[in-house]
């Protein structure tokens, strides 16, 4: 396994263009199963993530090839109907499998997922969402197994107790694609993921309205054809640099960054004093050394996103006065705070809330990864502290970022991946 050793109390400056977003990417690929026809995805991220679903669809005997960011997707002509466990565990997104199969071949046998250990993350929405659609559903030793004669285009509310999913959006969406009538998804989620997922599946020839809002149309047709489609910019990965560029009082320009998918990130930021600007092709985030302390509560987007609250608290660490952070989606998601205490943060919970008391240092230690985001916290928080960090176990990391220690080296970070 890799590490990160960073030497710390470098201000970040320069340009970093951001890769394509991992969280439509995933989704994108699975729903290429939907056509006959070859799918040309572009700005597609070099992670592990990317890979696993590659291995899934290769499976499932797609064949794929890469060259740089781009993939190229031709659909199975003799199709396996099973996702296994040994992919599935290694990443939750595998589901994304589950409607364009049901949809496309009227069978499916897929895994209960994995991935990180942020939390519950149950997929009854997905399951209720293609029952209504007219699908058989059973969880047999560990795998949902799912079959239809026909799916039927219905009114289905898909909100959940902590509110939207973006998930069983798109796998339901994705499913309707291919049904009969018209389906009608109220509660869903807005986020741009949902939006670029829509957008790929209408390159595609699906007909749908009204995605990005809480209330999404299909119209079901007979079939859908290959298509040439470039993945939006990563709103997780700019949020980080973002964040990143602010805790070391530095100045970055985010090439690819755009302000609407950021506005609640860009907003708090501000909040704190630092300096956000638009600029051609992305934004500019700096900052001085006096910062004001923020309270964050996460939320469905457009609210804040629960994958940049890690990020948020590592900054914080280091602004004077008390700051609070509250995680409304995910019960284990403070995983990154015992970790930021060995490096001398000041954070105690109480019940969904971090309260981060700012102090003047941190000082370097070796610090261990156990989620995606929280890897990118400790990274930032590294990248503060006085002296050495070691970062481990950054194949969590890997999973979501694309050469994250390369980029932060050209910012003028000290960062080097080293075996452990």
């Amino acid at each position: 396994m890799d590490k990160f050793v960073i030497k710390g109390g470098v201000p970040l400056e320069g340009e970093v263009q951001l890769s394509g977003a991992k969280n439509a990417s995933l989704p994108i690929m699975a729903a290429s199963l939907l056509t006959d026809g070859k799918c040309i995805i572009q700005g597609v991220p070099d992670v592990t993530d990317v890979k696993t679903m590659a291995r899934i669809l290769e499976f499932l005997g797609a064949k794929i090839s890469f060259e740089k960011d781009r993939v190229e997707i031709s659909p199975p002509k003799r199709p396996h109907f099973e996702a296994p466990y040994e992919f599935v565990k290694k990443m939750r997104a595998s589901y994304y499998v589950l409607g364009p199969l049901i949809a496309k071949f009227k069978k499916a046998r897929v895994s209960l997922p994995g991935g990180c250990a942020i939390g519950t993350r149950p997929v009854d929405l997905h399951l209720k969402g293609l029952q209504e659609l007219g699908c058989n559903i059973d969880i047999v030793h560990g795998y949902i197994e799912a079959s239809c004669q026909k799916l039927r285009g219905k009114h289905i509310y898909l909100a959940g107790p902590k509110g939207s999913s973006v998930g069983a959006t798109i796998n339901v969406m994705s499913a309707a694609t291919l049904s009969s009538d018209t389906t009608v998804i109220e509660g869903a989620a807005c986020e741009p993921e949902v939006v670029d997922c829509a957008n790929f599946l209408k390159c595609m020839g699906a007909k749908i309205d009204d995605a990005g809002s809480p209330l999404i149309k299909i119209k079901g047709v007979k079939r859908l054809k290959g298509c040439s489609y470039r993945i939006i910019p990563d709103r997780i990965e700019a949020g980080t640099f973002a964040f990143a560029a602010a805790a070391t009082n530095g100045d970055v320009k985010i090439k690819g960054g755009r302000v609407e998918h950021l506005q609640s990130v860009l907003d708090k930021l501000k909040e704190a004093g630092v300096k956000i600007k638009r600029i051609p092709g992305g934004i500019r985030v700096s900052s001085g050394r006096a910062k004001t302390p923020i309270n964050i509560s996460v939320a469905p987007y457009p609210g804040f996103p629960t994958d940049l609250q890690a990020q948020a608290m590592a900054m914080l660490t280091k602004v004077k006065g008390i700051s609070i952070v509250t995680e409304t989606i995910f019960e284990n998601r403070f995983m990154q705070v015992p970790e930021l205490i060995r490096l001398g943060a000041d954070i105690s919970i109480e019940g969904n809330s971090a309260i981060i008391k700012g102090k003047k240092r941190l000082e370097g230690a070796p610090v261990m990864a156990s989620d995606l985001r929280a890897s990118a916290a400790l990274v930032i928080a590294g990248l503060i502290a006085n002296g050495e960090t070691s970062v481990s176990r950054i194949y969590h990391l890997d999973r979501g970022y694309e050469s994250l220690e390369k980029k932060l080296g050209n910012l003028g970070a000290k960062i080097e991946r080293v075996a452990e």
